[in-house]
């Protein structure tokens, strides 16, 4: 080979190296122009046959909550109790959240525990965040009135691209009606129920009550009109209790007879086990009893260590085919004198954390007697005590 045809072949894959290391850097710079939430969305553009679904467990709108949202001119602004979780809802097509209080403003008053009405700011934060899918039927939706519901269901009429919202309603037709909702060619039907409420509730409407009546009635409605996965949100079980109870595997059961994809439990506000049931027509039910919490200041470690389910759905069999569990870990502060005498109020520094990025001296600050490996281990453990092998992921494998 001439010395000239060297040189020559030496400019070339030169200029070929530069040209890919120039094309791989701009792509780069092209990506990082984009935020976090519109790459998410992209990638799940990219996956026509898979529809991922992310539950979180309670958004509770403790007085400590409110405190830590309230701005200096008496608006609220809950986004940054919880602004890391944006990338991480934007990287599921399907964002269940949990409202299991009143969101009537401030023409009501705010109050927090034991009876909730929250400014209309944390409906419109928990859209902001990425919610698109919700429940509001709980044991707290008749804490008032059935006008302090009519402003809640108004005040979520008010945010932007929502899938659906069911639970409480402002008259007997909202209360009867089913939503539905299709992604990805998939048809939907969302239908949500509390069995149980504090305070008598004064109409028949104001919120969905669970009877078999009334489900039969909806998911039947559900199946005629071609929904072709059915998801119920459940508010039941004993609250703090890990266990699942009696009559939550009744509900379950007859739900999974009745052709229910997925069960979304919460009130417990403590995780509970996931359990795949069989119908009686042969179909597969996955329940997760409890999702326990998401944004609160409730005491025990068990309400501060949860977790968002991600749940992957098949678009052509309509089928289950993966889940997977990203642990959070709620943060606050106060002394031990504080926390011994119960001074509630005195809690500061709220903040929901992913659980990877909790550290022991967090936790000690916050009076709790535990370590994140412990809570880890416990949630694994817990989550899987009904047969199943649910992996544990940090934020990182769920965004890749």
């Amino acid at each position: 080979m001439t010395k000239i045809k060297i040189i020559f072949i030496i400019l070339i894959v030169t200029l070929t190296s530069f040209f890919v290391f120039w094309y791989r850097s701009y792509n780069n710079k092209q990506e990082k122009s984009y935020s976090s939430a519109e790459i998410q969305a992209k990638k799940l553009a990219d996956n026509p046959n898979r529809i991922r679904l992310l539950a979180t467990g309670d958004f509770i709108a403790h007085d400590s909550v409110n405190t830590a949202a309230k701005q200096d001119d008496g608006s609220y602004n809950y986004l940054p109790l919880m602004k890391e979780f944006e990338p991480i809802l934007a990287a599921a097509d399907v964002r269940f959240c949990n409202d299991p209080i009143l969101n009537g403003g401030n023409q009501f008053g705010i109050t927090g525990y034991p009876k909730f009405n929250s400014p209309t700011e944390f409906v419109r934060d928990m859209g902001r965040l990425g919610c698109n899918l919700v429940n509001t039927a709980s044991n707290h939706s008749f804490d008032f009135t059935q006008a302090n519901i009519t402003a809640s269901v108004d005040a979520w009429d008010n945010v932007p691209n929502m899938l659906a919202v069911a639970g409480q309603n402002r008259n007997q037709a909202e209360h009867d009606q089913v939503r539905y909702f299709s992604v990805k060619g998939v048809k939907f039907a969302f239908i949500a129920y509390t069995t149980y409420s504090n305070k008598t509730p004064s109409n028949s409407y104001g919120v969905n009550v669970f009877n078999q009546t009334f489900a039969v009635r909806q998911i039947t409605e559900a199946k005629q009109q071609g929904a072709q996965i059915i998801i119920a949100s459940m508010r039941w079980g004993t609250e703090y209790s890990s266990t699942v109870n009696a009559a939550q595997t009744k509900n379950a059961q007859f739900l999974a007879d009745q052709g229910v994809s997925l069960v979304l439990g919460h009130g417990p506000h403590v995780l509970q086990p996931v359990q795949q049931l069989i119908g009686k027509e042969g179909n597969k039910t996955t329940v997760w009893y409890s999702l326990g919490n998401f944004l609160n200041t409730q005491e025990p470690a068990e309400a501060l260590f949860n977790g968002l389910a991600v749940i992957d759905f098949d678009t052509s069999s309509k089928q289950v085919t993966a889940m997977q569990y990203l642990p959070i870990y709620m943060h606050y502060e106060w002394t031990a004198k504080q926390a011994a005498a119960g001074n509630f109020d005195s809690r500061n520094n709220v903040h929901l954390y992913l659980l990877e990025a909790a550290t022991q001296d967090m936790i000690d600050r916050q009076q709790l007697k535990t370590t994140p490996e412990a809570q880890k281990a416990r949630i694994n453990n817990l989550l899987n005590s009904k047969g199943l092998n649910i992996p544990l992921i940090s934020s990182q494998q769920l965004l890749d």
